[in-house]
């Protein structure tokens, strides 16, 4: 099972996979990227994931992910892990811009499974031990066949895990099972990579969850994941269920970073709710039902 000795001097326990912000002229919004990334650690984040899949990273530059990584050291370096989501479909790339992010200073590396290609897991085990090999620092997989269209087969997990500079796993794949052996037989820090598993994937010894949804309920998940690590499952599954209609809102009626960031704009945090384009801002048949989602968990919204 995953060490639960020193959870947070690799990755932390609660780990927000923050949107990126973007002016109303489409942007980066730096500024505001700093302001938010100081909130989510001021509300209870011991980690941020900078530019993974919820910040739109497919359509960031390569100096548009560094400068997000760099003010979000800026903002809250030394305070909180940020960890930066280097992985691409394209091994080189990928080793170029880990590379690149190791010399701002950042804590560790997320990478996804390369997507679009459909490699063999052969393949899939030399993609990620190359972008470990290429810098010191720790790294998590990302495991998430819904959008890379391939898993990360559970033995190359196991083979991955030998690796010295891959510390962690972010399992968004919904398999138990194969989540219980990798658990079992290796010392990974694992992490709930889907918002409504965090309780269930920490009960049977994940770390903490990488979330969206912690966007905007911080303080929520930081005393569910709290109270799962004390093993206070009593007090944590109240929690998740009063957390159960916000995760709704966040994660099932459209696109993640959307909501997150219509949300955020609704709460005050951000000024805006601009996304790129293959994206769009929710429609009024999806506003409405995000409202009566979070107005049952108690949050409500004028429209």
């Amino acid at each position: 099972m995953a060490s639960t000795d020193s959870p947070t001097r690799t990755f932390g326990t609660l780990l927000t996979a923050m949107v990126t912000p973007f002016t109303t002229d489409g942007e980066v919004d730096y500024d505001a990227a700093g302001n938010l990334a100081a909130k989510l650690v001021d509300d209870g984040c011991d980690g941020l994931v900078v530019t993974g899949t919820t910040g739109e990273t497919s359509t960031l530059t390569d100096e548009e992910n560094l400068g997000m990584f760099k003010a979000v050291l800026e903002a809250v370096g030394g305070r909180a892990k940020v960890i930066a989501g280097t992985g691409t479909n394209d091994t080189r790339h990928s080793v170029n811009l880990s590379r690149r992010a190791a010399e701002l200073g950042v804590d560790g590396l997320l990478l996804v499974t390369p997507y679009y290609n459909k490699p063999s897991q052969e393949g899939v085990q030399a993609h990620f031990e190359a972008i470990a090999s290429a810098t010191d620092l720790p790294v998590m997989l990302y495991d998430i066949p819904g959008r890379s269209a391939i898993p990360i087969a559970t033995e190359t997990i196991f083979r991955l895990a030998e690796h010295p500079n891959i510390k962690g796993l972010k399992d968004a794949k919904a398999d138990f099972g194969g989540l219980t052996r990798v658990l079992a037989a290796t010392d990974l820090a694992v992490y709930s990579g889907d918002d409504g598993l965090t309780l269930p994937w920490m009960a049977a010894g994940a770390l903490g969850v990488v979330s969206v949804t912690a966007h905007v309920a911080t303080k929520q998940f930081r005393s569910l994941v709290d109270s799962a690590l004390a093993g206070d499952f009593a007090t944590a599954r109240r929690i998740h269920f009063e957390l159960d209609p916000v995760i709704r809102g966040v994660m099932t009626r459209v696109q993640g970073a959307v909501a997150a960031k219509q949300i955020l704009k609704w709460q005050g945090v951000l000024p805006n709710s601009v996304v790129r384009l293959p994206l769009v801002e929710p429609g009024d048949s999806e506003l409405t039902l995000i409202r009566n989602d979070l107005g049952e968990a108690g949050m409500d919204f004028a429209a």
